[in-house]
């Protein structure tokens, strides 16, 4: 849960890559200042500004924007970095501004790399201030905390960096607005307000109804119905429904271009420009950039010239970090662009309806060729409108398939499907990667274009597999039940598998889960534990028995669950009290230190209170410790115990054996049909990638 800040409060840091995103009323320049013990600047090498977007650690964007995403990387810092403060500052000239009373009080969320929000500060009682200092991050006895500061100098950036001892103030203070008035910042307008019904994520970054919201990029609770409305989040907001037709990518809503949009596509049907919108006209900070034209003007291109998509090329520490990224921009972009055309048509239908009801509303008109001639007008006009929506929605999509096509072969195999190649060349790896594929996603526009559903490592939530018989369509009635629909042998007439079939396809899911994050983690440091009273899910866990990835089957009835939970509700009060006491040395021999996920199938078959108990801490305490937990369940056989496990189903990211449409992104609230990461039927890849891992632990 984000946690909201006032003046003066600080808040402790988990973490030491984040991203400061700000949201303002008008167009504002972000920097940063890199201050010692007391907030002093050594010069202005010190700042990063759109001049200057890059200091070690630190990148801010190069555009005067009323939205802004900063990165921080407070381990690549310098040592003699104590304070880092986020500035914000009116720009001369672009939006009208001259205080930041006259807009919207700006807000800062301090979140993970993975949108996750940590802390929250709207900066309220500003009146005819033009700079302000948001928010700091401090070290204190080597750990870092965020500060909400507020500071505002109505003397504006000169007079907030001579505050902080910089002596060429005026000097940079002055670059900085030549840079953005030269043009090397864009001014973006401030984004259009979402309409109702729309769903919101302060601070972050896949509601529905009835619809759950991916671990977005920020995870976040099971919902039974739509969020509340709010202002959209990313590189611009979200389309409302009042959107006129036509719009596509680069025009997706009223308000015109928002940052971080695609380019407008040619009105003539043209080369579409398949420059990404969040990536780089430089190479990553790792990588030295070379002498010559920028990447954009030397890539890859089409026979008519125009460029072709890449894979990686978006912003990022590593490969990894920017194919992560490449494919929650493809995602992103994807949303919005559904979202455009779902407004434009929704907005064709409305101002057919209204046509309609005009004429009719003329008794002349309501017989005779006169009523016949303007219902086939306003028809005609809603079909033209529709068949605009959908020529740009074509466009953006032949762009984002062409992407697609780059990039899902590129992708590691903690990203991969188990039908990629890359599975087939696996090595056990060195290190554990940034993010884990936990299926595809799709939404009915466009059937043919999977987009990989990545979360964040380690696990922040537990899973939940719904084997339960109403799982299958439970997203709701329309044309998302039928999507990927698969002859099931244990299908009803209707093609909805059964209760059986329900629940093999849940185990089968829960295993080949369990099997990635295995294969991902190197060797020895991840391990799974499976409790299965009733014996019956033998059959989905022989890979991992006869990998030896799991010991032996799980014990049945009652005696095996006590045993399971309380050998690992040990290992979590056991770390929790060495990482407190930063006493790692102290714990026991015997104690197996690799991250566990526990895997409970048939659940709450076989549980007593005291069990329930076990269990809850372990959901809810687990994760901190490396105790993470997947649950293969239907939640109407826990009824009986009323509210009291309502927390726990809460806590958990609800996944389906088959596909449905139930995931809601961040941006929109779109419903997403999601597809299980099942291998291929008869492929033995799994069995062959956990063969290649026992080989490994043997020879550890």
């Amino acid at each position: 849960m984000t946690a909201e800040l006032v003046r003066g409060q600080n808040h402790p840091l988990d973490r030491t890559r984040v991203e400061i995103r700000v949201a303002a009323g008008g167009p504002v320049v972000a920097g940063v200042t890199l201050g010692d013990e007391q907030g002093r600047l050594s010069g202005v090498e010190a700042v990063a500004h759109p001049g200057a977007p890059r200091r070690s650690g630190i990148e801010v964007p190069r555009q005067a924007a009323a939205e802004h995403r900063i990165a921080v990387d407070l381990d690549a810092l310098p040592a003699a970095v104590h304070r880092v403060s986020v500035l914000l500052a009116l720009p001369s000239g672009i939006g009208g501004l001259t205080a930041f009373g006259a807009a919207a009080a700006p807000a800062v969320t301090v979140t993970g790399l993975d949108g996750t929000g940590i802390v929250r500060y709207t900066i309220t009682g500003l009146g005819a201030e033009s700079a302000v200092v948001a928010v700091e991050l401090y070290r204190r006895q080597d750990a870092w905390k965020v500060r909400a500061v507020g500071q505002g100098y109505a003397d504006g950036l000169p007079a907030m960096l001579r505050d902080q001892g910089l002596p060429q103030a005026a000097e940079l203070a002055a670059e900085i607005e030549e840079a953005v008035g030269q043009g090397q910042a864009r001014a973006v307008p401030a984004p259009a307000p979402m309409t109702a019904g729309r769903s919101e994520r302060p601070g972050t970054g896949p509601a529905a109804a009835p619809a759950q919201d991916l671990p977005s990029p920020a995870p976040a609770t099971a919902a039974d119905g739509p969020t509340p409305s709010g202002a959209g989040v990313g590189a611009g907001a979200a389309t409302g429904t009042g959107a006129g037709p036509g719009t596509g990518a680069g025009a997706k809503s009223a308000a015109g271009p928002k940052a971080g949009d695609l380019p407008p596509a040619p009105a003539d049907g043209g080369p579409i420009d398949y420059r990404h919108p969040r990536r780089r006209s430089t190479p990553a900070p790792s990588t030295p950039r070379p002498a010559g034209p920028p990447p954009s003007a030397t890539g890859p291109t089409a026979p008519d010239g125009s460029p072709l998509p890449v894979a990686g090329d978006a912003a990022g520490w590593s490969m990894d970090e920017r194919l992560y990224n490449q494919v929650w921009g493809m995602f992103e972009d994807l949303a919005r662009s559904v979202a455009a055309y779902r407004s434009a048509a929704d907005f064709a239908e409305t101002r057919l309806e209204q046509e309609l009801d005009r004429a009719l509303a003329d008794p002349r008109n309501r017989l005779g060729t006169a009523g016949d001639a303007a219902r086939a007008t306003a028809r005609d006009k809603h079909a033209n409108l529709v068949t605009q929506a959908r020529a740009a929605l074509d466009r953006d999509l032949a762009q984002l398939t062409a992407e697609s096509e780059v990039v899902e072969p590129a992708l590691p195999p903690a990203f991969a499907r188990w039908d990629n190649p890359v599975w087939q060349g696996y090595h056990v790896p060195p290190a554990r990667p940034m993010a884990l594929r936990l299926g595809d996603l799709h939404l009915p526009e466009v059937l043919d274009l999977r987009i990989p559903m990545l979360v964040r490592l380690p696990l922040e939530r537990g899973l939940w597999i719904d084997c339960g018989p109403d799982s299958y369509g439970r997203g709701g009635p329309g044309p998302e039940r039928d999507i990927g629909r698969r002859e099931l042998p244990g299908a009803l007439t209707d093609g909805t598998p059964d209760e059986t079939e329900l629940r093999r396809l849940a185990m089968e899911s829960a295993v080949a889960i369990a099997a990635r994050l295995l294969a991902i983690h190197p060797a020895g440091e991840f391990a799974v534990q499976v409790i299965d009273p009733a014996g019956a899910a033998a059959p989905a866990l022989a890979p991992l028995v006869e990998s030896g990835a799991l010991s032996a089957y799980p014990l049945p009835g009652a005696k095996g669950v006590a045993a399971v939970l309380e050998e690992l509700t040990r290992r979590v009060e056991l770390v929790q009290m060495a990482v407190r006491h930063r006493a790692a040395d102290a714990l026991p021999a015997d104690l197996d230190t690799a991250e566990q996920l526990l895997i409970v199938h048939d659940f709450p078959h076989g549980f007593d209170d005291r069990a329930l108990t076990r269990l809850r801490y372990l959901a809810d305490e687990g994760p901190a410790v490396g105790v993470h937990l997947m649950l293969v369940a239907d939640r109407a056989q826990s009824r009986e115990y009323g509210p009291v496990l309502d927390p726990l189903w809460r806590s958990l990211l609800r996944l389906t054996p088959v596909p449905d449409a139930h995931l809601a992104d961040p941006w929109v609230g779109h419903a997403w049909t999601y597809e299980p990461p099942l291998a291929p039927p008869g492929s033995q890849v799994v069995r062959q990638v956990l063969g290649r891992l026992a080989a490994a632990r043997r020879n550890l």
